[in-house]
């Protein structure tokens, strides 16, 4: 029915599909930002958490700010 050319195509996204899975979820980079990131557990580290989610409240109403001003 679909001949060589359609075997040849399947073959390869037979192969394909899988290494690029692999290359795309084993990379440091998928594993740095999706697997590592963990809530905070002490206190210290929930305070500094805090002081960072109100700086980027800061910065984004003051992009809020700007743009309404323009």
């Amino acid at each position: 029915m679909g001949g060589a050319n359609l075997e040849l195509f399947k073959f390869s996204v037979y192969i394909f599909f899988p290494i690029a899975t692999m290359y795309y979820f084993g990379a440091p980079e998928f594993y740095d930002s999706h697997v590592k990131q963990r809530p905070p557990t002490t206190r210290d580290e929930i305070l500094i958490e805090i002081e960072k989610l109100k700086a980027k409240k800061k910065i984004r109403e003051t992009r809020v700010e700007n743009s309404n001003i323009v």
